[in-house]
């Protein structure tokens, strides 16, 4: 539904530790200061070893006002810090857009939820209304979201082909292919992408980039390609099980592999001045 009360942030589990997969702009998760690949080493003094995605959502999430705090460890902090977030309702839209030097789009999706593609329809038109063919598609740090979303963004570009193949355990596949309508095919465009595009963004980063309807750049992508099915039973219980891997219309696998850039931009957090984004900077150098 895109509203939920909490810190704003999606995490999930890699390499057995619980870490933070992108801080969703505007939230408290990010004001305090989270960042993509943070490790939660404990949720109010919780330890949270052996602790699943789901558990630990459950016990970050509260009513808005009240506070959690959490242990962080990072790459290049000598010791782990107790970092206190204000809990708050969270609302944020999907899709926004800006015009940037009087001729480029700079679309920023946050999430794929269901307003994503009504939103984006209603910002693809504006943009076509103002004859502008040059487009920065801003994934960076989209946890995912919802995979008919991720198919009929990447069919604003791609007129036919397969977007995504899902390939099961028993070797059977499906390909989700483009639902036509494009759009954007023909746009110059330019795919921003970091540590915390997962899932959903993965899915329309490496369809643009496979059919080559753009140039992706940024880091390395999170590599959350698996695809789950959940079965309720009677007794109140559930069991969530992986049923099929996704892999690019090339046949690269998302799953642990992420999306490579075409060109390997890294942000450097600690050297930006305030408001300063080299990413976008260098997007828009590329398509002048």
């Amino acid at each position: 539904s895109g509203e939920f009360s909490g810190i704003g942030a999606e995490i999930g589990v890699k390499n057995s530790q619980l870490v933070v997969v992108a801080p969703i702009a505007g939230t408290p998760a990010e004001k305090a200061g989270l960042r993509p690949g943070d490790k939660i080493l404990a949720i109010d003094k919780l330890d949270t070893a052996g602790m699943d995605a789901n558990m630990a959502v459950e016990k970050i999430r509260g009513e808005a006002g009240t506070t959690v705090v959490l242990t962080i460890s990072r790459d290049g902090w000598s010791q782990a810090k107790d970092i206190s977030i204000v809990r708050a309702k969270i609302n944020v839209p999907s899709v926004t857009w800006e015009e940037k030097n009087n001729d480029v789009a700079y679309i920023r999706v946050m999430q794929f939820n269901d307003d994503t593609t009504p939103m984006l329809t209603k910002a693809i038109k504006q943009i076509k209304n103002k004859k502008i063919t040059k487009v920065i598609l801003d994934l960076r740090n989209n946890p995912g979201g919802y995979l008919d979303g991720a198919i009929e963004m990447a069919s604003e570009w791609i007129p036919q082909g397969k977007i995504v193949t899902e390939k099961f355990s028993d070797g059977t596949t499906n390909d989700q292919v483009s639902l036509g309508d494009s759009d954007l095919d023909g746009f110059r465009t330019i795919v921003l992408v970091n540590g915390g595009s997962a899932s959903a963004s993965e899915i329309v980063a490496g369809a643009l980039q496979d059919h080559k309807k753009a140039t992706v750049i940024g880091e390395k992508t999170f590599g959350k390609g698996s695809v789950q099915d959940y079965e309720p039973f009677a007794d109140g219980s559930a069991l969530k099980i992986t049923v099929a891997s996704w892999y690019t219309p090339s046949g690269k696998s998302i799953n642990e592999q992420g999306i490579t850039p075409d060109i390997e931009v890294k942000e450097e957090w600690d050297k930006e001045a305030v408001g300063q984004d080299i990413v976008v900077d260098k997007a828009l150098e590329l398509l002048k």
